[in-house]
């Protein structure tokens, strides 16, 4: 059995979780190619993820000659397969978000992925997200490539099921996994019943370096910390004004947002009008072990989306020991549970966040350490990298050339 895994982005800062997944893959024993669309090395700013980009191949660095040649080279070597390609193309790309044109770069770039996934005779193609990379993985498939699956994270293909085609890719896939209940019942949305039995929950795991962490006990300083990208449906914004509200009651404490986005001009600008420069402090992106740190100096993690599937950083914070405030919305509250490891508050509400905080800041060292210990037995349960990789190769053996 021999694995490839597709992503659009890869490695990505706030996609640890899918290294996380390859290598517990590796460490039992299957080894995994791993192939990309495009390549934002960049913006890498792990040595874990900067090891994942030499061992990854990116399609676009192709180039246009090479997407050509193998799209011929597909046409003249398999037409009757390349012709239902071509069908099936036609047909997503007049419902889709992206158009024609782009459908048809992403059929040429799953002639690219055909011949790489021959020369090394993979057995089966699994992609994360239902997005782009999971468009390129069908039409692989329906070229003659190996079997494909799909991990559907959420928001963004629960937000346009019908502009991303996401029935389709179901129909075609030879399984989809769901990382959450919640996602499990959307997708079930969007296919026939009688392809219910696909749709597997696994769920995103953290591997040693939360989990087999040496306790650390709650420091005594009140410290809130916010791990994402800076952006809208991250909350943001609300948090600060949140924290504006503590501040203005004369609260002391400080709110550190690690993490780095299209936002963080505005929440900078929203930070200097309410004379919180004092409160709250922002990182930019962060390594994993600086995450760690982060998380470990706090007395609790918030998290106050608007949009999510569910969160590795609420996973990570409850492994280490530290209670999360976040919102019920979709597979939070399958892991945070109110008063055990945590607060959940309406997402959207400046005031039920402010009053969690507020609640969270009169809590007692003690009682956060017990809501704390609570959660990290939950993620050790349900929520540990290399358990949930042996369910999926288990899946895999079942599906595979």
């Amino acid at each position: 059995m021999k694995i490839a895994y597709l992503v659009n982005q890869y490695p990505k800062t706030s996609h640890s979780f899918i290294r996380r997944e390859i290598l517990a893959i590796e460490a039992a024993g299957v080894p995994v190619s791993r192939y990309s669309i495009r390549s934002i090395s960049a913006e890498v700013v792990d040595e874990a993820d900067r090891q994942e980009s030499r061992q990854t191949r990116y399609i676009l660095g192709a180039g246009v000659g090479g997407l050509l040649i193998n799209t011929v080279r597909a046409a003249v070597t398999r037409p009757v397969q390349f012709l239902r390609a071509v069908r099936l193309t036609w047909q997503i790309g007049r419902r889709s978000d992206r158009g024609l044109l782009l459908n048809f770069a992403y059929l040429a770039e799953a002639c690219v992925l055909l011949r790489w996934l021959e020369d090394a005779q993979i057995t089966h193609l699994h992609t994360h997200f239902g997005t782009n990379s999971a468009t390129v993985s069908m039409l692989c498939r329906v070229l003659g490539g190996p079997p494909y699956s799909i991990t559907v994270h959420g928001p963004e293909e629960f937000d346009k099921p019908a502009a991303i085609t996401l029935t389709e890719k179901i129909n075609h896939a030879a399984f989809v996994v769901a990382v959450c209940s919640f996602g499990k019942s959307q997708l079930y949305r969007w296919c026939d019943y009688l392809y219910w039995s696909k749709i597997q929950v696994i769920h995103c795991g953290v591997d040693k370096m939360f989990l087999d962490h040496a306790y650390v006990p709650i420091p005594t300083k009140p410290r809130f910390v916010c791990v994402g990208r800076l952006s809208e449906q991250k909350g943001h914004l609300m948090l600060i004004e949140a924290a504006g509200q503590l501040a203005a009651e004369g609260r002391s404490f400080k709110l550190v947002l690690v993490g780095d986005g299209p936002l963080r001009g505005q929440i900078e600008t929203l930070i200097q009008q309410a004379n919180l420069e004092k409160h709250v402090e922002i990182t930019g992106w962060a390594t994993n072990a600086q995450v760690r740190q982060h998380i470990l100096d706090a007395q609790v993690m918030v998290a106050p989306s608007f949009a999510e599937g569910l969160p590795v950083v609420i996973m990570e914070a409850l492994a280490l020991c530290r209670p999360v405030i976040s919102t019920y919305i979709a597979g939070i509250p399958e892991l945070v549970q109110p008063g055990k490891s945590g607060w959940l508050v309406p997402a959207g509400s400046v005031e039920e966040l402010a009053d969690a905080m507020r609640i969270a800041l009169q809590t007692p060292l003690d009682q956060l350490e017990r809501m704390g210990k609570t959660g990290a037995a939950l993620v050790a349960q349900n929520h540990n990298a290399a358990t949930e990789a042996t369910k999926l190769i288990q899946l895999f053996q079942l599906h595979t050339l």
